[in-house]
This record gives structure tokens, sequence and C-alpha cells, in this order.
């Protein structure tokens, strides 16, 4: 069965949940699709290694955004971890590469005429606005309706994680109106441990738009129900035409969508994503975008006025203001490309990656004018990266820091740059500059 043949099953069956004042502004997709599609016009053809290229990953990262105010929006009443938050903001992201490359690849398909020549581009971009109300209107907006009610019920199952030893249990519920579908009636009132494997499957939502939920209830006040006969309850009741890409418990998986969705295949359901085997076994063109779409997922590209950049999800959550409005210093004054780094509990990391100088940089900000806070910012860069970004956050003389500078990078052996900010102005000195005896900061320099 074709993608549009899957959605039209998926999609379909009902109206959407929510008003239409209640879904985000799609400006931002509208912008980032014709953007892709004047840039595709230009191609012949459209593959996985193309997910890499600015303008299609910026369509990419306006899906992403977008679906992420659902996550926003579904935990408006709800408290997570950071580990739940960084991976439901990862699977959205993952989404959304999937559903991007299905979108560029029809996008390509609708490129020839019949002949087999490229159409002129009005023609091009009247014929492609069917493909974007499908897919970014349409599709979009139920997408989003199962973002908020997925987000919401992962963060339920963390929540009720505490089983008090045994005195309490998962009870499955309805919305308890008309318009609950007749298969998700058979599952009202299912009681279980939350260690039952039913909640694996079993846990809402349970298919686009469904409003079921699991109340934590005391196992004095409702028996469990037998297992074996829940499963099989639900098994039936869940039985039908990709019923399978349902089964799965965003909490638990922490995961906004299944493996199996709309713009996947079955297969992704069984694939250890940690190596991509699949990649190897099926040949699928998929596969090979997926590890390009999953390694795109875990930054988020953040607004600037220039270059680019993008933060990791797993960026230190402390530092992480502190960092993007550093890096937004040189994005938006040179255009630089910067990437913010994923923090490690193991080993010391670098906070970014400059794509545009290809450095690893350490960012520090003082705002002690001691010698002692310069001195511990340029130790710790020295254990973490080859280049510090220090910025100046004090009145801290331009002897002293001369002085406290070339103390250290006469007595450190990585560190090979340091560059000094300070009120919105910067300079760099390389470590064989900072050594010399007649080396001198003056803010004067700074430019």
């Amino acid at each position: 069965m074709g993608l549009h043949e899957r959605a039209a099953e998926l999609y379909g069956d009902s109206e959407l949940v929510l008003s239409s004042g209640d879904y985000p502004d799609t400006s931002g997709i509208e912008t980032a699709f014709d953007n892709a599609v004047k840039w595709l016009h230009g191609k012949r053809v459209f593959g996985a290694a193309m997910l890499r290229e600015k303008v299609i990953d910026s369509l990419v990262k306006e899906t992403a955004a977008f679906l992420s105010e659902g996550i926003r929006q579904g935990l408006e009443e709800s408290t997570i971890s950071d580990a739940m938050a960084e991976s439901l903001r990862e699977s959205v992201g993952v989404f959304s590469g999937f559903k991007t490359f299905h979108e560029m690849k029809e996008a390509a398909g609708m490129l020839l005429d019949e002949a087999g020549n490229i159409k002129p581009f009005e023609q091009y971009y009247k014929d492609i606005q069917t493909l974007n109300d499908t897919y970014n209107k349409f599709y979009l907006k139920a997408e989003y309706d199962f973002t908020v009610s997925s987000s919401t019920m992962a963060a339920r199952w963390e929540e009720q994680q505490d089983d008090g030893d045994g005195r309490y249990l998962l009870q499955y519920r309805t919305a308890g109106d008309n318009k609950v579908r007749k298969a998700h009636r058979e599952l009202e009132g299912i009681t279980l441990p939350s260690s039952d494997p039913f909640w694996d499957k079993y846990y809402p939502p349970n298919g686009w738009r469904c409003r079921c939920t699991v109340a934590k209830v005391r196992a004095a006040k409702y028996p469990a129900t037998d297992s074996r006969q829940a499963a099989d309850a639900a098994e039936k009741a869940t039985a039908g035409k990709h019923a399978e890409m349902f089964r799965f418990n965003p909490g638990k998986q922490r995961a906004v969508y299944p493996a199996y969705n709309s713009y996947t295949i079955s297969e992704c359901n069984i694939c250890p994503k940690s190596d991509l085997k699949l990649a190897g076994k099926f040949k699928n063109e998929l596969c090979a975008a997926c590890q390009i779409i999953r390694e795109q997922a875990k930054f988020i590209t953040e607004p600037t006025k220039g270059g680019e950049l993008r933060v990791h999800i797993r960026h230190g959550k402390n530092e992480r203001e502190e960092n993007i409005r550093i890096a937004r210093h040189f994005t938006d004054k040179y255009g630089q490309e910067i990437d913010l780094l994923p923090r490690s509990n193991t080993e010391k990391c670098a906070d970014a990656y400059n794509r545009t100088l290809k450095q690893l940089q350490e960012y520090k900000q003082c705002a002690t004018p001691t010698k002692n806070a310069i001195d511990m910012a340029l130790r710790d860069a020295n254990r973490k990266a080859d280049h510090i970004v220090l910025v100046i956050a004090s009145d801290i003389s331009e002897e002293l820091l001369t002085k406290v500078i070339r103390e250290r990078m006469l007595r450190v052996k990585r560190l090979q740059s340091i560059t000094i900010v300070k009120d919105g102005k910067d300079i760099v000195y390389t470590k064989e500059e900072t050594i010399r005896k007649k080396f001198k900061i003056n803010w004067a320099d700074l430019k």
C-alpha cells in the first residue's frame, strides 16, 4: 500500500481534535517548502544525501518546530525529566526528517512533464501546491494532534511509575462519550500493574486522535484484570490495517511516534537503531536516509541574524542559554556556523564545534575580576578543547588579564588560541602571541 493510501486509513477517519485557532502558525513551514521546491527545480532527482542540504534541512527543522509546539502543549500541566524531554524532541526531529524525505521524493517525481522534460517553474510550482496542501496542512494537523496526546501520555507514564509497593494499579479509561470508537470501548476499565507487558503495546494513544487515558488507582478499590485476557481483548480491539503502528508506549519508549509510522516501514520496529543494521540488510533508500535523519535530529537550530547555530538536545542545561548568547556573537557578527555539543557524564567535552573555523571551542564567561577566576577558566578549558572563547563580564584590568593569560598559556599544552570578547567586541590571540614577553592586552584592540 502506498504512503497516501496508508495515510488516508490513518488520518482520515475522524475530524481534527483541535479547533483551527489552536494550531501553531504554519508560515515558517510554507516559506521553507517554497525555498525547497525552488531549489529542487534545478535538480532532476532527490536522494537521501540531499537531506544534508541547508534548504532541505530547513524544512525538516520548521516541521519539527511546529510539531514541538505540540509537545509543549501536551506538557502544559506536567513536569517531566530532562531525559524524557530530550527524547521526545529527538523523536519529533526524526519523524519530521522522514516526512520531509517523502515529501521531497514526491516533489522530485513531479519535476518532469510527459515528454521527460523539466517543467517550467511556474507550472511546476502550480502543480506542487496539491502536495503542499496534503503534507503541510491535512497531514500536519493530524500529526500535531497526535503529538499533543502522545506527549501528554508520555509524561503521565513517567509520573505513574511509583507504584507504592503494589498499592496502585493503572486503569485504562476512554473519554466516555459517543465519539469513542468501538474498538477502544473494549479496553475501558482494564486494570493492571505498571509492570505488566500489556502497557508496552496498549498504553494510549492507540491511534490518531485517540483521546483515551490511563489513571492511577488503588489496588484495594479496583481488582486487577487478568493479564492474558486483557492482552487478548486489546489484540482484537486494535486489530486491522496498520494497527501495529500504534502498539507502543510513548512514555516507556520515550518517543512521540512509534518506530513504524506513516513515513517508515514495518521493519523499523525491529531495527537496532544504534548500529543501523537494516540499512545494509534491506538496501532501502529510506534506511540510507535514516542515519542522516537521526544525526540531524539531535540538533535544534536556533534563530540567528547570520550564519547558523545548532544546539544538541543534550547540550548542558545549566549553560545552554549562556552558550547560545556567546555563539550568537560569532554567528551574527561573522556569519559563522557553530554546533553546541552534547554534554558527557564521563568525559571532559568542549562546549562547541565551530564548523567555519573547524575548531573545538570551550566557552567561558568570567564575571569575577580576579586572577583566580581567569586562571581556573583557562585550566578547565585546556582539559576540554584546543581553543577558548573568554567573555569578560567584569572590570578586570588589562594588566591583570594579560599577566594571568600569559602565565597560564606558558604552562598549558592543549590550548592553541584564546578569543577575548568584551562589550560586543573581540580579538583572537594565538598561543605563540600570548607567551611572548611583549604580549599585552589593550581593550582598544578589540574590534
